[in-house]
C-alpha cells in the first residue's frame, strides 16, 4: 500500500529500537526522509544505516536526551535547517527500566524521571516540532502510549499514569491543532515484546527459565507478573505494529484525529 510518505519528513523520537524503530523501518520503506531521534549514538548510526539501506530517501542522526529541552531544541533546529518543515511526528520514547512497581515502592525521584521520560518528553518534541509541522502541507503527530491504560496492573502504577498523561495530551492536542490541519492520535500496544520488557525479562531469576526473545515466553511473564494476558497466547512483535503507526501517521490517513488504537493480540478492551 502507498501510505503517501514518499519524500515526507519524518521524526521518530525513540526510533533506534523496539516499535520506534518499527515505525521508522516502515516509514523508510515508503521513501521517507527519516530522522531518528535517540540518547545512544551507536544505536542510532546502526538504524539510520539500516533505514537507508531498506529504501528511506534520507535517514539523519538526532543524537538528544528528551529530558533536557536544550537538547531537544537543538534537535530541531537541525530539522529546521535541513528540511525546513516536517510532516510526522512520532513520539515513541517511553520510561525503561523505571516506573515499574507497587504504589509503596516507588519514591518521589521515580515517579518524576517516569513522567519526565513518559510525558514530558513528548511535550517537548511536541513544542520544538510544531513550528516546522505548521510549514508543512499536511502534518501528522503520533503518540505511542500503553494498553495498561485500559487495564490497570498494579505493577505498572507509574509507568501507567505517565502513558494516561501522555493519552490525555494527545487528545487535547488533536482539539488545539484541528484547525491547523494537524492529525494527533495515540497508538497503544499491549503485549509486545518491546525493549523495555526484553530488559525486564533479561532481569528475571535464571530458574523461571525465560528466553527474552521467545514471544511465548514473554506472553507467560507478561500474564504471570502483569496480568495481562492477550487471546492470541503470545506476545507481539514490534514489526507487526510499525505498519500501524506508520498509517497513523500518514498522508493517507485524512479524518482520524484524537482516536487512541489499542493493539493488543486480544482482549476484552
Amino acid at each position: 500500500m502507498d501510505l503517501g510518505l514518499s519524500g515526507a519528513a519524518v521524526v521518530v523520537n525513540g526510533g533506534s529500537k523496539g516499535m520506534g524503530r518499527a515505525a521508522a523501518e516502515v516509514m523508510a520503506r515508503e521513501g521517507a526522509r527519516v530522522a531518528v531521534l535517540a540518547r545512544n549514538k551507536g544505536d542510532l548510526e546502526e538504524t539510520v544505516e539500516a533505514l537507508v539501506a531498506l529504501g528511506a530517501r534520507e535517514a539523519v542522526v538526532l543524537g538528544a536526551d528528551i529530558t533536557d529541552l536544550n537538547q531537544v531544541g537543538a534537535a530541531f533546529a537541525e530539522v529546521r535547517e535541513r528540511w525546513g518543515a516536517l510532516n510526522v511526528l512520532v513520539n515513541a520514547a517511553g520510561p525503561v527500566g523505571i516506573g515499574i512497581g507497587r504504589f509503596a515502592d516507588i519514591d518521589d525521584a521515580e515517579w518524576t524521571a517516569t513522567f519526565d521520560v513518559g510525558t514530558l518528553g513528548a511535550v517537548r518534541c511536541v513544542r520544538e516540532a510544531l513550528p516546522l509541522l505548521r510549514r508543512a502541507e499536511w502534518a501528522r503527530i503520533v503518540n505511542v502510549s500503553a494498553h495498561s491504560t485500559h487495564r490497570q496492573s498494579p505493577e505498572l502504577v507509574a509507568y501507567t499514569a505517565a502513558k494516561s498523561a501522555l493519552t490525555s495530551l494527545t487528545k487535547n492536542l488533536s482539539v488545539t491543532l484541528a484547525p491547523d490541519g494537524i492529525l494527533v492520535n495515540t497508538v497503544s500496544p499491549g503485549s509486545f515484546l518491546s525493549a523495555g520488557m526484553k530488559g525486564y525479562l533479561e532481569n528475571l531469576p535464571e530458574e523461571r527459565g525465560i528466553d527474552p526473545n521467545d514471544l511465548n515466553d514473554a506472553m507467560r511473564v507478561i500474564a504471570e507478573d502483569f496480568g495481562h494476558p492477550a487471546w492470541l497466547g503470545r506476545a507481539g512483535d514490534p514489526a507487526e505494529i510499525g505498519p500501524v503507526i506508520a498509517f497513523v501517521g500518514s498522508r493517507i490517513n485524512t479524518y482520524m484525529t484524537g482516536a487512541d488504537i489499542n493493539v493488543d493480540g486480544g482482549s476484552d478492551f
